[in-house]
């Protein structure tokens, strides 16, 4: 499981690396392999991270969806084919490409936040920014009761 947030910077040379609480987690699902994809909301750019069994999990529930909906077709131009797949290094980084870092703004921080299954990796700026806004679910009990919680 990918739960918290941790600051990192990206190097010169576009290497990340990995936090160690989520190299505990890659060590237990035995990947060495992260798939890094766009993913992006009216307000911000970031990447969704994904270990190989995870994203191989959602390939084959894209894979049952019906192939000429004009919505599921968009979605993987964006989402599958602008996925790449990253070997993580003995040091537990990965080399972010740069066509990647350039998607979601990444120069030199960076937040990586858990997902659960996967975990994101986004603009130390831009996180700071999406967070107060998405906080503000608190402020809404109508909507933590539409999650059941």
């Amino acid at each position: 499981m990918f739960r918290g947030h941790f600051e990192h910077t990206i190097d010169e040379k576009g290497r990340l690396s990995i936090p160690a609480r989520f190299r505990e987690a890659l060590a237990g699902l035995q990947d060495e392999r992260l798939v890094l994809t766009k993913f992006r909301t009216k307000q911000s750019r970031r990447l969704h991270v994904y270990p190989i069994s995870s994203w191989r999990r959602l390939e084959k529930k894209i894979l049952r969806k019906e192939r000429f909906d004009p919505t599921i077709d968009r979605f993987r131009r964006v989402y599958i084919a602008g996925a790449h797949e990253c070997p993580i290094d003995i040091q537990g980084r990965v080399l972010v490409p740069p066509f990647l870092r350039d998607y979601a703004g990444l120069e030199r921080d960076v937040i990586s936040t858990g997902e659960i299954d996967m975990f994101q990796i986004w603009d130390r700026e831009v996180w700071k920014h999406q967070f107060a806004e998405d906080e503000k679910i608190f402020d809404e009990p109508e909507s933590l009761r539409a999650l059941g919680l």
